[in-house]
């Protein structure tokens, strides 16, 4: 990094030449405060000497490998250089309507504040902008008319980009995804608000701090640089089995692929028939064992069921043979092994996103060796078996894309949870990066104390060859839903032979899981369906605890034939769909038993491995 050699001079040009140019351009623009010069310079010399330490850690091996698509973003910028060639941005008729509209925001923009051909007087009222979007919510952005006029023409130049991809005839619907997808990536990247000159609410900072708020920025840019992950939450505001993931019990059976966690009874009497939850690997399985306020399994618990959940082990080396069978195999192993441990003839089961897939295909294999039986109930969190509105993720599975992520994986035969993290993270850009860049890098803000944030945060590594396997026969080629088109464990596959009572719920605005994709699951199981959209999306639509009395939920008894069907006759109930649901499962089957023996978990002469929530889920 080329240092000036003024650098108080620097930052004084940096911080007041945007004003200082508009201001000669435009009358009455208002005065530019000068930066204090020797504070400037010390603000230089702390971010240089910051620079030059993070290089020699750099170059001395001392920072963590980073997978090449994170540490190399030009890796994704070929893909979304070739996805852009389809836009008609050098025609010059698109030229021409791009320029004639601009010089008509412009003139409609400086009008609101008086200046120019279209001057009004707007002193009383404030000006009235003709677009708006929270990005720019803080009244910063219209007290100046250089802050408006920078955010408004971005706005509209942002619509004018987004239509053109919409416009654009790819012939290959699943290339015109990848162009709307990549045009939204490109203009949430380019948004003002994410540039420190054009930003005010940076600037107004920076100045007040004398450039510390900078020095703050500069040195989370650099933490997040040698992690190579994007940190969301304050690092140090939670830890395992202490204030998250604290809901009582024991790890009561374990394998290389998973643990197996039993949860303390709370209630005298108890669920004849136990509930086995299979979270997806993808992510810790304490997304359902938050703070207790938020915690699913506690609630479960305290509405009277036992409750097991497993525990996936991270990859690792050891893992570079694990295929999809193996994890079919790991959920009949534990729906087996609570079936033995409590001498119950049945389990009660739930299978969230990927876990939920694989639970459709674990139903399947048990219908066809004549063991259906084994699960009294399937209940399915945002989970899709037909992967042919599988949304936004589809964009990821072309074979340019396959063949980097094969590489990636290449050496260590595991995918670094980084990777996928980034992924998700682009799915929604501005709220889960730009968001963070601003307030992490720009405005040097302390980090927030959210568990779930924290969740998102702490990634998991994928086996390869399952993970190619998975994107190839599902999202790809959507397989699973074609019947014997695919087995596992030795057991061909067929969806229509499931006639186990299911709850399916999906989340309105979920955009991993979409509704009208885990909707398709209803036409593929032949047993008895209860399926419920809940509001939000993926990971709030399920984590929504009835006290905290958020979002609401829909339901339709009719017969219907569609997703749109559903929603046009569905009723709307606010709050949590969980009390719904446990009426549901107890509706399934309402014996009661007292909980004592092992349904006390670690109780006289049960053996267990060690406490919740185990090793396995602190395994980096």
């Amino acid at each position: 990094m080329t240092q000036p050699s003024d650098p108080a001079a620097f930052f004084t040009q940096l911080f007041t030449a945007p004003q200082q140019l508009f201001s000669q351009l435009v009358p009455n623009a208002g005065a530019v405060p000068t930066p204090d010069l020797a504070q400037w310079a010390k603000v230089s010399q702390q971010l240089q000497a910051m620079w030059f330490e993070f290089q020699k850690d750099q170059a001395q091996g001392a920072m963590a490998k980073l997978p090449s698509l994170i540490a190399d973003p030009a890796s994704f910028g070929g893909i979304m250089q070739g996805w852009f060639k389809a836009l008609p941005l050098t025609n010059p008729e698109t030229q021409k309507r791009m320029w004639d509209d601009s010089v008509a925001l412009w003139e409609g923009v400086l009008g609101q504040y008086g200046i120019g051909p279209k001057a009004g007087d707007n002193r009383e009222s404030g000006p009235e902008l003709p677009r708006k979007d929270r990005r720019f919510a803080d009244p910063k952005w219209r007290s100046q008319p250089f802050y408006a006029l920078i955010h408004q023409t971005y706005l509209m130049l942002a619509e004018q980009v987004l239509a053109m991809a919409d416009a654009v005839e790819a012939g290959d619907p699943a290339k015109r995804e990848q162009l709307r997808f990549a045009a939204r990536t490109l203009v949430e990247a380019l948004s003002p608000a994410n540039m420190p000159m054009l930003n005010p609410l940076v600037m107004e900072k920076a100045l007040a701090t004398g450039g510390e708020s900078l020095v703050k920025g500069f040195e989370h840019l650099l933490g997040d640089l040698k992690r190579g992950q994007l940190t969301h939450v304050d690092p140090e505001a939670f830890t395992l089995g202490k204030n998250i993931a604290i809901t009582p019990g024991k790890v009561v059976h374990e394998t290389p692929l998973y643990q197996l966690l039993q949860y303390s009874p709370t209630t005298e009497n108890v669920l004849e028939v136990p509930l086995v939850i299979f979270p997806p690997w993808i992510n810790r399985f304490y997304i359902l064992d938050l703070s207790p306020q938020k915690s699913f399994i506690r609630w479960a618990a305290e509405q009277g069921v036992t409750v097991f959940v497993v525990s996936w082990k991270s990859a690792d080396e050891s893992m570079k043979d694990v295929l999809w069978d193996d994890y079919i195999r790991a959920q009949l192993d534990a729906i087996n092994t609570v079936r033995e441990r409590l001498g119950v003839k049945a389990v009660h089961t739930i299978g969230y996103c990927v876990a939920g897939t694989t639970l459709a295909a674990t139903l399947a294999i048990l219908a066809r060796r004549g063991e259906a039986d084994k699960v009294k109930s399937a209940t399915f969190f945002t989970a899709q078996v037909d992967f042919e509105l599988a949304g936004e993720l589809k964009v990821f599975i072309d074979d340019q894309q396959m063949a980097a992520l094969s590489k990636l994986s290449s050496e260590t035969g595991y995918l670094d949870g980084r990777v996928m993290s980034a992924t998700f993270n682009m799915l929604r850009g501005n709220d889960l990066i730009w968001n963070y860049v601003v307030n992490n890098y720009l405005l040097g803000g302390d980090y927030p104390a959210f568990d779930l944030l924290h969740w998102n945060g702490d990634v998991t590594n994928l086996p390869a060859k399952w993970h190619q396997s998975y994107l190839k026969d599902l999202y790809r080629d959507n397989k699973l839903v074609v019947p014997d088109a695919m087995s596992a464990d030795g057991t061909p596959i067929d969806l229509t032979r499931i006639k186990t009572p299911a709850y399916i719920q999906a989340g309105r605005e979920d955009h991993i899981a979409p509704a009208a994709s885990a909707w398709r699951m209803t036409h593929h199981l032949r047993g008895p369906k209860t399926f419920v959209l809940a509001g939000s999306g993926h990971i709030a639509g399920v984590v929504n605890p009835p006290a905290a009395k958020k979002y609401q939920f829909w339901t339709n008894p009719d017969a219907v034939d569609s997703f749109e069907q559903f929603v046009a006759g569905a009723s709307e109930t606010p709050g949590s769909w969980w009390p719904h649901w446990i009426e549901w499962l107890r509706a399934q089957d309402g014996a009661e038993v007292a909980a004592k023996g092992k349904r006390i978990p670690g109780g006289k002469g049960d053996v267990v491995i060690e406490d919740a929530p185990g090793r396995y889920v602190m395994t980096r």
